[in-house]
């Protein structure tokens, strides 16, 4: 064994003063030959404290070339798997880190090290450990990356603040990632980069292809927005699943990514983005595939009101069995949400039907006491989603618009205009049949 380790250190001498005679003579193919020949002697000989240091001692020569400190690096990551155990792996990583850190000509390898020590850090149970690894590197500034590596990078980022319930930092993270870079087509031909240009390496074989990072980047946003309970911007995180191809081309899966697109559009409030969002679902051909659903979306869009007790009893069923579909349950308090959009939904069509109504007769349409139809009411004019006034001594509810001096007066100069036209037209009419009758007289 000692003379194993003698003969090792004599051979790693040896390519140390070859290494030295090339560095001062600036020959970069034979350095880099050197440096990684003394890595690979300290490999097949297993002695992965001398790997270590032989990393550190390199990187630290006078005049060292940066293309012998990238090969050194390169050569090394491929060293990783290969450790007999974690500890060592953990060391070797941690070296190479060091060797590596403010080297922006390593700067890929050194993003490559952290996400691995990130990886480990996370199976340890040390998930906030983790996160401030990855925070560490800002991979958006890194030219040389392959795109496709530096959103999977990003998205890492993400999941880990996720998973570490840091919410804020996890938004901030997400906007690093425009949602637009997912719609690029991929099938156009790469063009040559010009003299000068940034290589762009091409990304590791375990990066996923781009509309695969979409899905996943989707599903990351819909877990920040569902901490929020945000149901529009989940249904558009759904909806943009749902447009990928492998998700249109799989009925077992577009079918239940299309049940979550209607559900969060019920549970949505009402606004204009949902009620556009509303109309194009409705306009899929593929919502005939699960009629309940086309059904439950009608009712919505047509000016009816929504008996409660009888839509939970249709759809109860449907709604618990989303716990066992794709993406889990819809939230803690989503039925108290439906239950509530439905009232919002009913007070909206009472309001395009009545401009005066009691109070009595409203709770009764909606089915509440009179306490819960004005909080509910009072809630939607809060809200500006509605324009009501309440007279509470009278019991009566007032859906018309208040108008001011100059509308009243608008509204008049209008109807007069109308009047004048209708007269003239008249005059005009009265005067062509005078004209026909005295015509045939003559005649």
């Amino acid at each position: 064994m000692d003379g194993n380790k003698g003969n090792l250190e004599a051979a790693i001498e040896q390519l140390l003063n070859v290494e030295k005679q090339m560095r001062f003579a600036g020959d970069v193919a034979e350095t880099k030959k050197a440096v990684t020949d003394i890595l690979q002697l300290c490999f097949e000989a297993k002695d992965w404290k001398s790997l270590n240091e032989q990393i550190v001692n390199l990187s630290k020569k006078r005049g060292q070339l940066k293309q012998a400190v990238t090969a050194m690096v390169q050569q090394a990551m491929q060293y990783i798997d290969e450790t007999p155990d974690l500890e060592t792996r953990i060391e070797l990583i941690k070296t190479l880190n060091s060797v590596s850190a403010g080297k922006i000509y390593v700067e890929i390898e050194r993003a490559r090290l952290i996400k691995k020590l990130a990886k480990i850090k996370e199976e340890q149970g040390l998930i906030a450990e983790a996160a401030d690894l990855m925070q560490e590197v800002a991979v958006e500034t890194f030219g040389a990356m392959a795109k496709t590596e530096k959103i999977a990078f990003i998205l890492e980022q993400v999941r880990l603040c996720l998973d570490r319930q840091d919410y804020v930092r996890a938004q901030i993270l997400s906007r690093k990632i425009s949602p637009r870079v997912f719609d690029a087509d991929t099938s156009k031909e790469k063009k040559k980069p010009k003299e000068g240009d940034n290589v762009v390496e091409e990304p590791p074989a375990d990066i996923p292809s781009l509309l695969e990072l979409k899905r996943i980047y989707y599903e990351l946003m819909i877990r920040y927005y569902f901490h929020n309970n945000d149901y529009l911007e989940i249904c558009r995180c759904y909806k943009a699943i749902y447009e990928i191809p492998s998700i249109r081309e799989n009925p077992s899966q577009w079918i239940l990514v299309l049940r979550k697109i209607c559900w969060y559009l019920i549970l949505a409030p009402h606004d204009p983005m949902q009620s556009s969002l509303l109309n194009s679902t409705l306009e899929d051909k593929n919502l005939s595939e699960i009629p309940k659903f086309k059904l439950l979306l009608k009712q919505l869009v047509t000016m009816e009101v929504i008996q409660w007790t009888s839509l939970w009893d249709s759809y109860r069923d449907e709604f618990e069995n989303e716990k066992n579909m794709l993406g889990g349950s819809l939230a803690d308090k989503a039925a108290e949400d439906l239950r509530q959009r439905i009232i919002e939904h009913n007070i909206l069509v009472v309001s395009k039907y009545y401009s005066r109504i009691t109070l009595k007769r409203l709770a009764e349409l909606l089915c509440l006491t009179i306490q819960e139809a004005e909080k509910h009411l009072s809630e939607m004019v809060v809200s500006k989603a509605l324009v009501a006034k309440i007279d509470r001594p009278m019991g009566i509810v007032c859906f018309q618009v208040a108008k001011d001096s100059n509308e009243i007066l608008n509204s008049w100069s209008v109807n007069l205009e109308k009047l004048l036209d209708l007269v003239e037209k008249s005059c005009h009419q009265i005067h062509k049949e005078t004209m026909v009758h005295k015509a045939a007289l003559k005649v």
